[in-house]
């Protein structure tokens, strides 16, 4: 059975759908998942690169996109009340939980469904005490653990959500879902040079 490492922030919605169709577009294959909560902001940060939402143009694409992806895949989606909002307090409620699939789960569907506020107190004092985390969620351990988690996404060269990580290799982004089951079922491309050969560095134009 092989591991996949799903690397995920709940602000994003391309991590919601991929999350939502995880099951269905890998159906037959033998895996688990580790699912690792990551602060995709500071993985900006780290590459001096703005959020699809913080770029108005793009902002509106992006979910024009995501409820056209969500309406093709039968997925409910419901665009929360305040985005871009601050994650942090979702990530470490799932950090101080050990995020399983039922726990990220109602995380991703407390901010994807029914567009209210993420942060509402109220709303996460709810969720709070429905998952009853083992961890106090304000700890300075689960503060730290998501950091490292963060930390550990941001060396191995992580650079936006959803990343699914196996055998050493990551996969970026919903639309990678078919190259992940490819890969999963031992695809012959995998096999030969075309994942170094693509990915090695090449000359050309650099901006200033």
């Amino acid at each position: 059975m092989k591991r996949i490492v799903f690397h995920f922030d709940v602000i994003s919605p391309y991590a919601y759908l991929a999350f939502e169709q995880l099951p269905q577009a890998l159906e037959g294959c033998s895996y688990e998942v580790e699912y690792r909560p990551v602060l995709f902001a500071a993985l900006l940060q780290h590459h001096a690169h703005k959020g699809p939402a913080e770029i108005e143009p793009k902002r509106a694409w992006t979910f024009r996109h995501i409820h056209w992806l969500a309406a093709q895949l039968g997925i409910p989606c419901d665009t929360p009340a305040q985005h871009p909002f601050n994650p942090i307090a979702l990530l470490r409620l799932l950090v101080a939980c050990g995020p399983n699939r039922r726990v990220v789960e109602a995380a991703f569907r407390h901010v994807w469904r029914g567009g209210a506020d993420a942060n509402d107190p109220h709303r996460l004092a709810a969720l709070t005490a429905q998952l009853a985390p083992a961890r106090d969620p304000a700890g300075d351990d689960v503060k730290a653990e998501l950091r490292a988690l963060t930390d550990i996404a941001m060396a191995a060269g992580l650079f936006g959500v959803p990343t699914f990580e196996l055998d050493g290799r990551h996969f970026w982004g919903l639309d990678a879902l078919p190259m992940l089951r490819d890969a999963l079922r031992g695809g012959a491309w995998f096999d030969g040079p075309a994942w170094d050969a693509e990915g090695a560095p090449r000359p050309g134009l650099r901006r200033s």
